[in-house]
């Protein structure tokens, strides 16, 4: 359904609100269908197209976890949701810190990508090497797919009118990703969720954040051509975009797809996370980029109440996204 509200007319708390809960309804919504990449099979295991907030099934990635859960990317966008909200900012150390808590804790039965693992892994070895020295959270794995663009949402908010904002996101990416392409795609995506917070319609967000993110170097370069693609593409469905684009975890492909159906489906939330469950591969990597995005173009009317209340953690979201949103008033 397309929301018929005025845009014109949404506050910037409309537009905050939209984004925070936007990102964790994407993830959430293709929890039972991510990673499945064949056409064939997703059409085989949901007759009717994926609906939406489905269990995983046995064997699946996230098998255990129940309707209303996360993907270990929302987990991730939920532990900085509560570090922003409870600092007012983002601090590497407090968000890090959480992070390697929730991750190897004993009860967490979450999938860990490459992302975490890596993390883990040199947090870990410094404990080893220097004992007595504080970790700074800047030693990220060298991992280029979506564990920091997926929790972004907050950083942008809480920074929105920081000068220093890039910088903020490049060290909010190397807690996780330790990447100059990862922090390349995660200045881009928080420079758009930047402008559509500000009051720009997509199109307009990507042509500004074309214009900053210029060819400085071989990454910065690689995004902008992959947003002008993207654009470019507007022409062809949802599916065959995100098909042709490629429908794996790399920011490559995701960042450029997630962007596509962004433009596509931007007078509709509800068509724009439903289609991006639909197109398969990693869903709820590229849903939770468009739902940040359109639910900040669009408004926190524009994402149904009942999606939100499906939510296992909405309690706890709608506290902490109110708290983010009285420190911007």
């Amino acid at each position: 359904m397309t929301i018929a509200n005025n845009k014109s007319s949404l506050t910037r708390e409309d537009r905050i609100r939209g984004a925070l809960w936007g990102g964790f309804i994407g993830d959430a919504y293709c929890l039972g269908s991510h990673w499945i990449y064949g056409l064939t099979e997703l059409a085989q295991r949901f007759p009717g197209g994926v609906q939406g907030f489905e269990t995983p099934a046995s064997g699946h990635y996230h098998a255990g976890k129940k309707a209303g859960d996360f993907t270990h990317y929302g987990d991730a966008a939920l532990v900085m949701l509560a570090s922003v909200a409870q600092l007012g900012h983002f601090e590497t150390v407090d968000f890090g810190s959480r992070l390697m808590r929730l991750m190897t804790g004993e009860n967490y039965a979450g999938y860990r990508d490459h992302a975490t693992q890596g993390m883990i892994e040199n947090y870990l070895a410094h404990l080893d090497a220097n004992p007595a020295q504080p970790f700074d959270f800047q030693q990220g794995a060298d991992d280029d797919q979506p564990a920091t663009v997926t929790h972004l949402a907050p950083v942008v908010v809480a920074h929105l009118d920081d000068q220093d904002l890039l910088d903020t996101v490049a060290m909010a990416t190397r807690v996780c990703q330790n990447n100059p392409r990862a922090i390349a795609y995660a200045q881009a995506a928080a420079l758009i969720l930047y402008h559509i917070i500000k009051g720009a319609a997509p199109e307009e967000a990507v042509a500004e954040t074309r214009q900053i993110i210029s060819a400085q170097d071989k990454y910065r370069s690689e995004v902008n051509k992959r947003m002008k693609i993207a654009c470019a593409a507007r022409i062809l469905p949802v599916l065959e975009a995100t098909v042709l684009f490629g429908q794996s975890c790399p920011l490559y492909s995701s960042f450029t797809a997630a962007l596509h159906t962004t433009l596509v489906c931007k007078d509709d939330f509800e068509r724009a996370i439903r289609s991006a469950a639909n197109a398969g591969g990693d869903s709820a990597g590229r849903a939770a980029m468009i739902g940040a995005w359109l639910g900040a173009h669009l408004g926190i009317q524009a994402i149904p109440l009942a999606w939100r209340r499906r939510l296992t953690a909405h309690d706890r979201i709608e506290a902490d996204v109110e708290r983010i949103v009285a420190a911007t008033v």
